[in-house]
């Protein structure tokens, strides 16, 4: 097969200066496109590989791929290529489906694919297949090979798309950030520019085209989103810290690690039970090393759910909604939920069960759990020989895990014999060595290893996210959890939850027992920090912190039965700005609604200064976007020219006679292209004034100003007050006849 045609008058030179002579502009634009593109799907399907593992074998598909496209595009027709690409996605999609674990492949059924698919397209991310890594390596060749290997055929335009199809993807998963996805907008713009130019030789003469359109993708892509958001999260964020609970609990499928939060006081839901428990609302199972994603489909509930495999007890609750509820808190382990809320929920598989929609205020429902009811003991004799299930999800840690957390693990959990106590030492290594803190700046890099050795102090998502970290790098599997803490007592047996309650621990996972809770966060300070926000928020006057007829006695029960993982259970809940010491005191206690200077209060206000603060990075680098494609857009369709023209008859500069008479005429034809048309090919300047100026303009001024051009251009010239006669003549049509010096006249 011939290798693709060159352009006539592409050099045929051989060696270094031939090969320079064939790199023109149209190809470097090309690649400079098509590279930036490919770097943008890749590095997202290369950070799921570095998550799950694998990263190794996903660079050498990509680099077999890239190889393999460029000598294919010298032999292959087109025809022939496709049909690659074609045997690279079957090849890559029975992979996948190979590696899957048992337990999948038996739900595996093509509704189930298609039901994938469309997830995939309508914002699953990626992160949330069981099997991540090894899809990511089997799709990333296909669009690297089919994009290269047009791009070395010159057919850039489809090479964009073969590409531009792989970023789609990313994007639509939410797995490509908007910094990401614009780098690869624009290297597909590029790319389409190039092809553009090559097919019809017009270079970048379009520049401003391309300038409207990336920046169209800018705006837009900071502005919408694929994905409303749910009836309890709004679309359009708080201005200040988001709560505990948006970070947490409503966090769906994806928890992901910022920086300061704050507490809510507001009540969300009451429980009637006769023990208080966590009220649980989901797990995660996969670290991607910002955050947490839950792997896996949610099926839908029908019936009593199977229980823990070992000893437990029955625990009973009626939950009853006091705001929009999205989720199902429950004690752990929910089997059962009783009223119209069963009828359309679903469990994940991590054993949580959702509801089908959000619970409207005032609503109830039942749920049974039951609870593992083993002791420390039958903890240490539990053994180390878990399920598959548990070690494929329950292991995982990112390939850029540091070595200086495993180590720094390996020594907490020092001669621990059992994985319970293991998990103990952990437990009490980071309640001891760590301050409890809401106002923290936001991480950089991995959580466990910024708040290992760069933090003194953080919250519960950052103490559960350690624990988990370094457990799992010690082989003892566990997972991160979210929910509430009980609340507080407000009758026998019954319960109010608050925003303020929110809360993420540790699950630990012991054979024969099931998930075990730990709590690494330091519960000390709990009781008076929330009597502190509780207080705050009532001399506020504040009406949604408390339900009426209760005694409003603003104390939380701790969960202390002495059972293990559950030591004083409760989170230390502090207001922001008040750091809590591992031994449970404050240093720092803002007096009762006097929140500290510069800390966020619940409303989103702010103590301190009254200066509104300035829009964030990202704001005003949306806003610069949109001037540019507003300048670039205006500067298309000739408002840039017509108005900088307008701005420039206004005054003008003397200089010598003819110069002045041929300005004051161009003047005048600025004012004349604005008010009516442009001048014509061919039509003589003489010709121009007297078809537009005609009862406009006194049209023996205009003739005299017309001749004296004539005579300056292309006759003997003009003397100085000839030259003043022409200025003034058109300084006069122009305060008559312009907007912008009538309204300032």
């Amino acid at each position: 097969m011939s290798p693709p045609e060159r352009r006539s008058g592409s050099p045929d030179g051989a060696g270094l200066p031939g090969l320079l002579g064939r790199i023109d502009g149209d190809r470097a634009l090309a690649t400079a496109g098509l590279a930036a593109l490919t770097w943008t799907y890749v590095s997202v399907l290369l950070g799921v590989t570095n998550v799950v593992g694998g990263s190794l074998r996903f660079v050498a598909a990509v680099a077999v791929a890239l190889g393999f496209a460029v000598v294919a595009g010298r032999v292959l027709s087109v025809r022939v290529a496709v049909g690659v690409a074609a045997v690279f996605v079957v090849a890559g999609f029975s992979g996948y489906i190979l590696t899957l674990p048992a337990s999948q492949l038996q739900l595996l059924t093509p509704a189930r694919i298609l039901n994938d698919t469309i997830a995939l397209v309508t914002g699953l991310s990626i992160l949330r297949l069981v099997g991540a890594g090894t899809w990511a390596t089997a799709i990333v060749p296909t669009p690297v090979f089919l994009s290269w290997y047009l791009a070395v055929r010159r057919r850039y335009g489809a090479a964009a798309a073969a590409g531009g199809s792989a970023l789609l993807l990313v994007v639509l998963t939410g797995d490509a950030d908007g910094a990401t996805a614009l780098v690869g907008a624009l290297g597909a713009t590029l790319a389409a520019a190039a092809a553009t130019a090559d097919r019809h030789g017009t270079g970048l003469g379009q520049a401003d085209v391309l300038t409207v359109v990336v920046a169209t993708m800018i705006v837009a892509s900071a502005t919408l989103s694929v994905v409303p958001g749910a009836a309890t999260s709004p679309v359009l964020p708080d201005r200040n810290s988001p709560t505990v609970e948006a970070s947490l609990v409503e966090a769906d499928d994806r928890v992901e690690v910022v920086g300061s939060i704050r507490l809510s006081p507001s009540v969300r839901f009451t429980v009637e039970s006769d023990d208080a428990s966590y009220w649980q609302t989901a797990s995660y199972d996969r670290y991607t090393g910002e955050g947490w994603v839950r792997t896996g489909d949610a099926r839908p509930y029908r019936g009593e759910l199977a229980g823990p495999p070992g000893e437990t007890r029955t625990l009973r609750q009626r939950v009853t909604a006091a705001d929009p509820l999205s989720v199902l808190p429950a004690a752990w382990q929910p089997v059962a939920v009783t009223d119209n809320v069963g009828s359309d929920a679903t469990v994940t598989p991590q054993g949580n069960v959702r509801p089908g929609r959000s619970l409207r205020p005032g609503e109830t429902y039942g749920v049974t759990s039951r609870v593992p009811n083993a002791t420390a003991a039958d903890l240490r004799r539990a053994g180390t020989d878990y399920p598959d299930r548990v070690t494929e999800t329950s292991l995982q840690l990112p390939e850029r895990t540091t070595d200086r957390v495993r180590d720094r693990s390996a020594d907490v959990a020092g001669d621990a014999e059992t994985p319970y106590d293991t998990a103990v030492a952990v437990e009490r290594y980071l309640e001891a060595q760590k301050e409890y803190s809401l106002s923290v700046p936001a991480p950089s890099g991995g959580i466990a290893d910024t708040f290992l050795f760069e933090r003194e102090a953080g919250y519960c998502t950052y103490y559960a996210t350690t624990m988990v970290v370094m457990l799992r790098s010690q082989g003892v599997p566990a997972r991160f959890a979210t929910g509430y803490t009980p609340g507080e007592a407000v009758g026998d047996d019954e319960r109010v939850v608050r925003g303020l309650n929110s809360h993420a621990w540790v699950e630990v996972y012991f054979p024969d027992v099931g998930w075990v809770r730990f709590d690494p966060t330091p519960a000390g300070p709990r009781e008076t920090a929330e009597t502190a926000r509780l207080t705050e928020a009532r001399q506020s006057g504040a009406t949604d912190i408390d339900i009426p007829g209760t005694n409003g006695s603003a104390t939380t029960p701790s969960v202390s039965d002495g059972r293990p993982g559950e030591i004083d259970v409760s989170e230390g809940v502090t207001p922001v700005g008040v750091n809590v010491s591992s031994n449970g005191s404050t240093n720092t206690t803002p007096s009762a609604g006097t929140p500290d200077a510069g800390a966020t209060t619940d409303d989103g206000g702010a103590g301190g200064s009254p200066l509104p603060s300035l829009p964030s990075t990202r704001t005003l680098l949306v806003g610069v976007a949109a001037l540019v494609g507003v300048t670039a857009g205006a500067y298309r369709t000739g408002a840039v020219g017509r108005a900088a023209g307008l701005l420039g008859v206004q005054f003008q500069r003397r200089r010598d006679p003819d110069t002045d008479a041929v300005r004051a005429y161009r003047r005048l034809a600025v004012l004349l292209e604005h008010r009516y048309r442009p001048r014509r090919p061919g039509e003589t300047p003489r010709a121009y004034v007297d078809s537009v100026a005609v009862g406009l303009f006194d049209s023996d001024d205009v003739r005299r100003m017309v001749t004296l051009y004539e005579r300056a251009r292309y006759g003997d010239g003009v003397d100085s007050e000839e030259a003043n006669e022409a200025v003034a003549t058109v300084d006069r049509l122009v305060r008559s006849s312009t907007p912008v010096v009538r309204r300032f006249r």
